[in-house]
């Protein structure tokens, strides 16, 4: 989608659709001033809809004048209720109402309310994401209905054009993980998650070295490789790395969990587990490949960040490790495997200790980890864990700046006596109860204590049952933009 920005009056623009927010304080004076456009045809259309510019309300109209074939109204609610994920969702409501027609796009909101760059950002992020569409693995693409190929902000500032750039980076990289994770696990396999990292960085410049199954063996990651031994796919290591030209001042790692599909190995996944939707279960990796395209592009400075994903199954065969093996971690902690469908915390075990090796500033990995978290928090919002509050409010600021909801969680030690194993080190899962607290500590353990590290639980993010306006139902390409705003925010801090 082609974004501009329209300095003209909205009475001169002429175009396909003209999307209109509104507020309830003041309505008729919105509209008297609509008016003049419409030629005294909008109150008359408006006095058969039940319309009063309350959060969420929308009314359309086709025709009004030849220069729009349609207009569509949306509201905000009060203006003192008024936020950037208000607008983030009266622009997504008005952009689908848009699908099934083409031409140009025309978004007119109250601007004088926000930050203009951050309404820019907003704006342009929730029409472009709200639009997206998956038709790879379709036979026929021309079944698709229409959508808008240029979208005019009509009335902003100038000002406000440097961030176009951005914007389009970063929608690139959120599309770029929708379509990782929406890819059926028969396509996005171990080897080609890693083809789409070397891809990367031979469009953008990075480095990128992907860690044989062999290699992996010489570094002692048996936590990671004892998951992979179960499928006939080889494990793929995935180390790709973004440097700045300038000086480096911060070196940061992010880290995504890569089960292109998990079947839960000897602990099968049954009933409600929904199995047949487990190729999601490398989301944290394709937020991560979604986070670095965006990186490369944009060249944000004075950072070095390394991005790793253990990549590979999680399937059955003679092989497959047993509930009640004991493996070895790349650190030599030992580990007693009383779940195999608690795999990810053991691929993301050895990667944690791979990071920590590369003397980091800081670590952040992404995961769709537990389903306790998606208990807990449900699917609009990811789960933090944390001992570092100086870490913990930056990653909260950048998720708040994107749209996208993260809460902090608690992670208190005492957890930990779940975790104990009568044969070895330590368990892989404890008790029911607290299973994300857990999980959480259970990664700790692979951390060095001097390195601040974060763990964000993506279960219940990854994936939009149905159409949530922002998030077309699939894939929601969660956390690409909290990262992206992490690490280019995190360099002047």
């Amino acid at each position: 989608m082609q974004i501009v920005l329209n300095l003209a009056n909205v009475q001169d623009w002429s175009g396909a659709v003209l999307v209109v927010g509104l507020l309830e304080d003041d309505l008729k004076e919105q509209l008297s001033n609509l008016e003049k456009l419409f030629e005294g045809l909008l109150l008359k259309n408006l006095d058969h809809q039940d319309f009063s510019a309350k959060s969420g309300e929308m009314a359309c109209f086709q025709i009004l004048k030849e220069s729009s074939q349609k207009i569509v109204l949306v509201g905000m609610g009060t203006s003192n209720k008024l936020s950037l994920n208000e607008l983030r969702k009266a622009v997504a409501i008005g952009a689908r109402a848009c699908i099934g027609t083409s031409g140009s796009l025309g978004m007119l909101f109250p601007w004088d309310k926000f930050d203009l760059e951050l309404a820019t950002r907003a704006t342009c992020e929730a029409a472009r994401l709200s639009l997206f569409q998956d038709l790879r693995f379709k036979s026929n693409k021309k079944e698709s209905p229409k959508r808008p190929e240029k979208l005019e902000l009509i009335g902003l500032e100038k000002a406000s054009e440097s961030c176009l750039k951005e914007i389009n980076a970063t929608c690139a990289g959120v599309e770029l993980a929708r379509e990782l994770v929406g890819a059926p696990p028969n396509k996005l396999t171990p080897s080609s998650l890693a083809q789409t990292a070397l891809e990367i960085a031979n469009q953008y410049s990075l480095q990128c070295k992907i860690l044989s199954q062999k290699e992996c063996e010489k570094l002692n990651m048996g936590a990671y490789l004892a998951v992979a031994k179960g499928s006939d796919l080889k494990p793929n290591f995935i180390h790709l790395i973004y440097k700045s030209k300038e000086p480096i001042k911060h070196r940061l790692v992010l880290i995504g969990k890569g089960l292109t599909f998990d079947s839960g190995g000897y602990n099968l996944k049954v009933g409600a587990s929904q199995i047949d939707m487990m190729k999601f279960d490398m989301g944290g990796s394709a937020a991560v490949l979604g986070a670095a395209r965006t990186i490369g592009e944009l060249c944000p400075i004075e950072v070095e960040v390394h991005f790793l994903i253990a990549a590979c199954e999680n399937m059955i065969n003679g092989s497959a490790i047993h509930p009640g093996d004991i493996v070895n971690a790349s650190n030599g902690t030992s580990i007693e495997i009383n779940n195999t469908d608690a795999e990810g915390r053991l691929t993301l075990a050895d990667a944690l200790v791979y990071a920590c090796k590369l003397e980091p500033d800081e670590i952040v990995d992404l995961a769709t980890l537990t389903g306790a978290c998606v208990i807990a928090l449900g699917d609009q919002i990811a789960g933090l864990w944390t001992d570092n509050d100086e870490l913990a409010n930056n990653l909260l600021d950048a998720a708040n700046e994107a749209g996208e909801g993260l809460w902090r969680m608690p992670m208190h030690n005492s957890y930990k006596e779940g975790l104990k194993s009568t044969f070895a080190d330590i368990k892989n899962t404890g008790p029911r109860a607290g299973g994300s607290i857990t999980a959480a500590l259970f990664l700790k353990e692979f951390v060095q204590a001097s390195i601040p590290w974060a763990h964000i639980d993506i279960a219940g993010t990854v994936w939009a049952e149905k159409d949530r306006g922002l998030d077309p139902a699939g894939a929601t390409g969660y956390g690409v933009r909290t990262l992206i705003n992490w690490v280019i925010n995190r360099k002047n801090k």
